[in-house]
């Protein structure tokens, strides 16, 4: 049976204040300034400011009251509409996120960064087409096959597929034959290996160009008949097969490994360089660790003195219609909205810096010494604990966030990590464990790598208890292969 009734329900809902605030700490410095400049084109109300040049009456600070209970007057007559617009006309002060320090030389506003205007390695490809006496058919497949090349210069789809394209986008019947010959003219072209299917058939490219020598027979002898085996390092087997000594064998290994198994890469794609801007700057002064936002695409917003003018207009008429009231509400609408919008900035602003000052805190040996052996176990949870802040929050603080050091710049999530107990009782950071790690391998002898087990034995040996298991995820996240394709001649 259906009943209808009301029911009282507690249900826990982000405003849109908050929902906003939580958007924008996510955001890094990077990728700042294109909100704000969004926000500026979606709201009227919000402008930029000149602090410098500005009258200080003209500036908006108010940010700590947010009252938008005067929205939707439109609708009420005509002494309701008699509100107070006092908190919508005087605003008097600097924001105060506008006081802290840039970080930055004003020198440096007045540059520009050279953008080199290089042309793909396609548009060389096309170039180079260009050159060959070819009918409009040859043209269109060497167009087409050269559009299918990757970033890396190689064609991943099979000669097949290039004849179907051409018959569906140009109505072009052509014989995998004639696609096939194609491919093999520009696999001519410059840079060596370009239009190769796979990895050998690229580095065979490259070495039919090379002077015929002793060595270049010996390495195309290698991948032609044993590329798998040289893949894995199967030196032995190669040399025993090929009826190599160790110097032949050195000497082709050498020459391969000298081959570009990217062509493409040899030109821009076109792709933008991306720039790493830091969000936190960290110095020391006397032995004291000083935290600073970068602030250097801070928003420099104010609410629109014209905006403030039309209420300043409305409170002195005496003829308030409901066209007036409407415009009116709509107003305060937007005004509202970029009073929310400066207080979340200003609330990103507060919530960045206290949980950096915290992390500082927490890994202070690391940013005095530079060291990475020294940073301590640090998990989301210690700086929530110690910031106030719930878990999600610190988290979204520390995503895609970097801080600047006197070491260099690096991305904050690598300042977190669990801990890894030791002989003595201490508890030592997985990412010191990773930099000895590291060491170990990098002097290693290349002839005779470790293993991941001779590797745990080292690191028990030194007090860090971590199983062979452990070892091999570790390697597997600084991208360190195993001890086999490590090994070298």
């Amino acid at each position: 049976m259906l009943r209808q009734g009301l029911r009282q329900k507690l249900m826990a809902r982000l405003s849109p204040q908050q929902i906003q605030f939580v958007k924008l700490l996510q955001v890094p410095t990077a990728m700042l300034e294109q909100r704000i400049k969004e926000e500026l084109e979606d709201n009227p109300a919000l402008e930029e400011a000149d602090w410098e040049n500005d009258k200080p009456e003209d500036a908006y600070s108010d940010l700590d009251e947010v009252d938008s209970a005067a929205q939707g007057d439109a609708e009420e007559g005509g002494d309701d509409a008699q509100e107070d617009l006092s908190e919508y006309i005087d605003d008097d002060d600097i924001p105060d996120y506008r006081l802290a320090d840039n970080n930055y030389n004003d020198e440096e506003d007045d540059r520009s960064i050279p953008i080199r205007v290089e042309n793909s390695f396609h548009e060389d490809l096309v170039e180079q087409l260009r050159l060959l006496t070819l009918n409009e058919t040859e043209q269109l497949i060497g167009h087409q096959i050269i559009g299918s090349l990757d970033n890396d210069g190689y064609l991943r789809r099979a000669v097949t597929s290039v004849a179907d394209d051409l018959a569906f986008s140009h109505n072009l019947m052509v014989s995998d034959d004639e696609v096939a010959a194609m491919l093999r003219r520009i696999q001519q072209f410059d840079p060596a290996g370009i239009g190769a299917r796979d990895l050998r058939e690229c580095l065979l490219l490259q070495l039919e160009r090379l002077p015929a020598k002793e060595a270049v027979g010996h390495a195309q002898a290698m991948l032609h008949r044993y590329f798998d085996e040289y893949s894995r390092k199967h030196y032995d087997k190669i040399a025993r097969g090929l009826s190599l000594n160790d110097e032949q064998l050195r000497r082709a290994h050498q020459l391969i490994l000298h081959l570009n198994p990217r062509p493409g890469n040899t030109k821009p794609s076109g792709d933008k360089t991306h720039q790493v801007i830091p969000d936190f700057v960290v110095t020391q002064d006397d032995g004291h660790l000083v935290v600073r936002l970068n602030a250097r695409n801070a928003p420099e917003l104010r609410v629109s003195s014209q905006y403030k003018d039309m209420f300043r207009d409305y409170e002195k008429s005496t003829k308030k219609d409901k066209n007036m009231r409407e415009a009116v509400a709509f107003v305060k609408q937007k005004i509202d909205s970029a009073r929310w919008f400066i207080d979340a900035i200003r609330q990103r602003q507060h919530t960045l810096l206290s949980t950096m000052e915290v992390i500082v805190e927490l890994q202070a040996a690391f940013f005095k010494s530079g060291d990475f052996t020294r940073i301590r176990p640090m998990i989301l949870k210690d700086v929530a604990d110690r910031v106030g802040l719930d878990i999600s929050t610190i988290s979204r603080v520390a995503s895609s966030k970097y801080v600047q050091t006197e070491y260099g710049t690096f991305l904050l999530k690598r300042f977190f990590s669990e801990g890894i107990m030791t002989d003595s009782g201490e508890e030592a950071s997985s990412i010191e464990v990773k930099e000895i790690l590291g060491e170990l391998i990098a002097g290693e002898s290349k002839e005779t790598p470790l293993s991941d087990e001779k590797l745990s034995e080292l690191l028990n040996e030194r007090g860090y208890n971590i199983a062979r298991r452990t070892i091999a995820k570790y390697r597997e996240s600084l991208n360190i292969p195993v001890a086999r394709l490590r090994k070298e001649l």
